[in-house]
């Protein structure tokens, strides 16, 4: 699943801003990688090394271990099969290949 997600991720969300997404900045805003062990580690670190040759830029999605996370508010919770800001939802069924809409 862990290598499924690296191969989604790039075609929605590589970060070539250190803090921000769409019209958003602030450290909350990073793009970031987290893993649970070193086989993961390597296969992200592999995955942005690849998108940064076929982009020609570089990427700066942090990779790091993952830490404790913590559940967002309830109204964040399906924020985009909810509407997300514009009101216009989006699938979150499994196996949906629907592109992403975060900004409308």
């Amino acid at each position: 699943m862990f290598t499924l997600l690296l191969v989604k991720l790039p075609s929605n969300s590589v970060a070539s801003c250190l803090t921000m997404a769409g019209n958003d900045v602030g450290t909350q805003y990073r793009s970031g990688i987290y893993f649970y062990s070193p086989e993961q580690e390597k296969a992200a670190v592999e995955s942005m090394e690849k998108q940064q040759k076929l982009l020609n830029r570089k990427i700066v999605t942090e990779i790091l271990p993952a830490r404790k996370f913590y559940r967002a508010e309830e109204y964040h919770q399906q924020y985009l099969a909810k509407g997300g800001r514009f009101g216009c939802k989006q699938s979150a069924e499994k196996g949906c290949n629907d592109p992403i809409r975060c900004y409308g």
